[in-house]
């Protein structure tokens, strides 16, 4: 009985923990989640530092590429586009006078955009865009009308007016008006649904007018697209590539430029 009132107690879950606690090992199988001197887990632990570090990664990317914009977009303001549209009324550049090499072309940047009936479609047009029960079709020549800003819609229809009386007759060819929206509010789905019930629309299968939401800095880019108050015209192959440019408001001369390059397309 003696003996047994001398014995010490048994050392308590906690007691026994402490020195396990203390160690290293489980401070940092903590950190990490694991047990970290367990071999089997010893992937888990990279792979996880991996993402970690890959995530940095991203991120870094991520934050350079929106400062190299940023530093883009404040190079050249609003106010730089004003002065350059009343020295030039919008004609930053001769149009083309004869069509692009197809060798030298450049293909026109995917955009999507959306008719008035809130259905889409992607630019330019290939065999995986056309369905059978769909109205567009995979045209020899299309033009493409870009207006970023209200006053340059006006420039876009002397180019696109003159160009569908000049072909009115032919099935082979599509021209698309493209407006940009980049407004966040009216991007969001319900503004949108909003703003293409007012939109205006054409009821000319040839002419389609249409418009793309949300921020298109990448396709200005692409198509070096700097100033916004005027107007951009492409005129594309079949096969999507610019075969011929324009800005601004049409003269006759660009005009007859234009409607022999399309010929041109026709016969290719």
């Amino acid at each position: 009985m003696l003996r047994r009132l001398l014995q010490l107690p048994p050392k308590t879950f906690a007691d026994a923990a402490l020195p396990l606690l203390s160690s290293k090992k489980i401070v940092n199988s903590a950190i990490v989640g694991v047990d970290s001197w367990h071999p089997k887990c010893s992937h888990l632990i990279h792979f996880r530092q991996h993402f970690i570090n890959l995530h940095k990664m991203v991120d870094k990317e991520a934050v350079e590429k929106e400062k190299a914009r940023l530093k883009d977009e404040l190079s050249r303001g609003y106010f730089a586009d004003i002065s350059e549209f009343q020295k030039h009324r919008g004609k930053i550049a001769p149009a083309s006078k004869t069509l692009i090499p197809s060798a030298e072309a450049i293909k026109f940047p995917d955009l999507e955009v959306n008719f008035s009936d809130g259905s889409s479609l992607r630019l330019p047009i290939s065999d995986q865009d056309v369905r059978s029960s769909s109205p567009e079709i995979i045209s020899s020549a299309t033009l493409i009308c870009l207006s970023f800003r209200a006053s340059s819609q006006r420039m876009a229809e002397s180019w696109s007016i003159p160009f569908l009386n000049a072909f009115s007759t032919s099935p082979e060819i599509r021209l698309y008006e493209v407006s940009f929206v980049e407004s966040w509010i009216l991007s969001s789905n319900l503004f949108k649904r909003l703003f293409l019930k007012v939109a205006k629309r054409s009821d000319n299968p040839q002419r389609r007018i249409v418009y793309s939401f949300g921020d298109h800095y990448d396709i200005r880019k692409k198509l070096q697209i700097v100033n916004l108050l005027t107007g951009y015209i492409f005129l594309n192959d079949k096969h999507g590539r610019i075969r011929w440019q324009g800005f601004g408001s049409a003269t006759e001369v660009e005009l007859s430029s234009l409607i022999s390059c399309m010929s041109l397309l026709l016969k290719e």
